[in-house]
């Protein structure tokens, strides 16, 4: 069984004592490869040819996005496609990406200490 938790500290002792989970790992916000790779996805899902955008680009514009933020710049990038009436590019998720705060500016605090907790107390999940 795999589960995953968002605040792992709300979680009762007895759930992550070794024997209920053999193991607690730490998935960090997703490194610029797997950005491209999850912008890839995103793009595919709604029947564009991701090879029409540069998602090296994207994912360099993107660095401490999560995937769901991703998701929802691209999202918001169709949205604003089809107001203007013009084919959606990979300027127009850069703008979405510009204009967007994403969770770990806006809860860096927040990210920190869960990063710090996680460090001595968590497997890395690379």
């Amino acid at each position: 069984m795999v589960a995953t938790a968002n605040n792992i500290k709300a979680l009762p002792a007895e759930l992550v004592r070794k024997g209920r989970f053999d193991e607690i790992f730490f998935v960090d916000l997703p490194q610029k490869d797997i950005r491209a790779a999850i912008f890839q996805i995103h793009l595919q899902k709604r029947g564009l040819d991701a090879t029409l955008f540069d998602l090296e680009v994207l994912a360099g514009h993107s660095e401490g996005f999560t995937g769901a933020e991703l998701e929802q710049a691209v999202v918001s990038a169709l949205y604003a496609s089809y107001a203007r009436g013009v084919p959606l590019s990979t300027g127009l998720i850069e703008s979405e990406l510009a204009n967007t705060r994403p969770l770990s500016v806006v809860m860096s605090e927040q990210i920190g200490a869960l990063r710090q907790w996680a460090l001595e107390r968590t497997v890395p999940a690379d």
